[in-house]
């Protein structure tokens, strides 16, 4: 974008605060405008069939949601529920998209945005397909720790319920929590109530290499 549009854009956004466990937008909305996160981290899930929750994404700050449901006018077809205290700002519609008609060079940066998108859900897909549930459990931890860090005591930065984690890899809560146990036992991770921390981050990508 030029500073005119970047103008634009800046005097429109609204921010937004949610607490932790809010929707932002639910699956089947209408959006009027994308959303970019400033802080925290919000979950975007899919309802299945039988009434679970998949979880395919962790936006985080700097990352923008809603804008396929937007650029394609369509009801969006996932929800996205704060995952701890979030600060978003709210882009209208009617700006993104008259940029998108009056801008190439932005429109081609949104496309190769969405197409990363695609790629990151094609990856879930094959997880889901092709490893087991403790080489996704273990995936998972591994993806916690790299991208949101660890606090002072060595546990990940980022607390994610049992179910959450089960919703993450497309398992069921209990059979999550019994990995989790496993994992325990073995002295690949260790615990403090919510919060998990690896211990034997060599042993965790064994598991996921198939070793």
């Amino acid at each position: 974008m030029n500073k005119e549009e970047l103008k634009k854009v800046s005097d429109s956004k609204i921010t937004k605060k949610l607490k932790k466990g809010e929707a932002l937008f639910e699956e089947g909305e209408k959006l009027d405008g994308v959303f970019c996160v400033r802080n925290g981290v919000s979950k975007l899930s899919k309802l299945s069939a039988n009434g679970k929750d998949q979880i395919v994404k962790l936006a985080t700050k700097g990352e923008v949601i809603g804008q396929r449901s937007v650029i394609a006018e369509e009801s969006t077809n996932l929800s996205a529920v704060a995952v701890n205290d979030m600060e978003v700002c709210f882009i209208p519609k009617d700006n993104i998209v008259t940029t998108l008609n009056a801008n190439p060079a932005f429109t081609v940066e949104v496309l190769r945005h969405m197409a990363h998108d695609l790629r990151e859900a094609d990856d879930v897909i094959v997880n889901i397909s092709q490893k087991t549930v403790k080489q996704r459990v273990a995936e998972a931890f591994l993806y916690l720790k790299n991208n949101f860090g660890e606090d002072a005591d060595g546990f990940l930065a980022l607390t994610l319920s049992r179910e959450d984690i089960a919703n993450v890899v497309g398992t069921a809560t209990e059979s999550c929590i019994r990995i989790i146990s496993e994992f325990k036992k073995k002295g690949y991770i260790k615990t403090s109530g919510k919060k998990i921390g690896i211990a034997e981050e060599r042993k965790l990508l064994d598991l996921v290499e198939g070793f």
